[in-house]
């Protein structure tokens, strides 16, 4: 894990976990035949968002110890 990511608790590994799925799963019906690309950038703006979360609740929890 990089230094700058916080542990994660359960829910929140599942909720990635669900959202690198639904990522792979829009890479595979990608067809490719029209030269686009599937645009997941709501998927990972959805992962960030998840960390973020947990971050800052590692931050409140440093601050109450």
């Amino acid at each position: 894990m990089n230094g700058n990511e916080p542990r994660l608790t359960v829910g929140e590994k599942a909720q990635i976990a669900w959202y690198v799925a639904r990522m792979a799963k829009r890479g595979i019906a990608d067809d490719r035949q029209m030269g686009g690309r599937v645009d997941q950038s709501d998927l990972q703006s959805k992962v960030d968002r998840v960390l973020d979360q947990a971050r800052e609740r590692e931050q409140r929890a440093a601050k109450g110890k």
